[in-house]
């Protein structure tokens, strides 16, 4: 890896109050720039092996590439999209196969599936890949915004007009998701790339925290604790609890700091010199 500053990262995972086992993964290195987190689905506790090796073969494969030297933070020309982000799309699909694999090799596994959300930071730029209605928040200054649009039927219902946005918090639909690792040969991912700014933290979330606690609530404890990772993670986790904890809820949290950003430190080195 690079000498630069770690991201400021924590994360938490908790079965919730009605499941009695946990079948979310979830990975997080704030030296690398990299978070994973999974929310596996299917019958015989299956959906812990989907989310398991979701993050497993994911991690593994983008550490080994980000600690090569190779340079990630170029654009392709046809895409788009860095280096690093096209790294993040092959090895997802990679994952997707594997999970896939198991599904029909393993009767115990048929039909399990995993939702992602995963994040690499590159230079002065974040990618995130995702599928299924796990999310990726960003709270920059006093503003906070999702960044992922779920692969859900409430997604859908509520673009077309169907439901409204309020009526959706109240529907039997939340879980069901139009798309999620495993369950096809191909399962593409959504990837996008946003600018990094010193200050921002990042939100990786399941479901089983925005069932259960609204956006704008989440924003505002996230605000109010800035700066706190851990109590910020532990609060969220505990409020989707105290909600009704039906599901799973996983949290991480990244945090950009001073200085971690390739460009910053030049300039306040620059800044101190000339002010000298």
């Amino acid at each position: 890896m690079s000498d630069r500053v770690s991201l400021e990262v924590v994360s938490l995972s908790h079965p919730g109050m009605v499941r009695s086992h946990n079948e979310d993964a979830v990975f997080v290195d704030g030296a690398a720039g990299l978070a994973l987190l999974a929310d596996g689905m299917g019958g015989y506790n299956a959906g812990e092996v989907a989310s398991g090796i979701a993050v497993d073969v994911i991690s593994k494969s983008m550490l080994q590439e980000l600690a090569s030297g190779r340079e990630l933070t170029k654009v392709d020309s046809g895409s788009g999209l860095s280096h690093a982000a096209l790294l993040l799309q092959r090895q997802i699909a990679v994952a997707n196969q594997e999970i896939y694999s198991a599904a029909q090799t393993r009767p115990e596994c048929a039909g399990m599936g995993t939702t992602l959300v995963a994040v690499v930071f590159c230079g002065n730029r974040v990618s995130i890949g995702h599928i299924g209605d796990s999310r990726c928040y960003r709270l920059r200054a006093e503003k906070f915004e999702q960044l992922t649009r779920d692969h859900s039927l409430l997604q859908e219902q509520i673009e077309s007009g169907i439901l409204t946005p309020e009526r959706a918090k109240y529907s039997l639909n939340k879980n069901l998701v139009t798309r999620a690792l495993g369950i096809e040969e191909a399962a593409p991912a959504d990837i996008a790339e946003y600018r990094v700014e010193t200050g921002d933290t990042y939100l990786l979330c399941s479901d089983g925290l925005t069932d259960m606690v609204d956006a704008d609530v989440i924003g505002a404890l996230l605000a109010e604790k800035r700066g706190d990772l851990p109590a910020s993670a532990t609060a969220l986790v505990d409020l989707a609890n105290r909600n009704g904890g039906r599901d799973n809820v996983s949290v991480i949290l990244l945090h950009v700091p001073g200085e971690y950003l390739p460009s910053s430190g030049w300039v306040q080195r620059w800044l101190a010199k000339r002010n000298a």
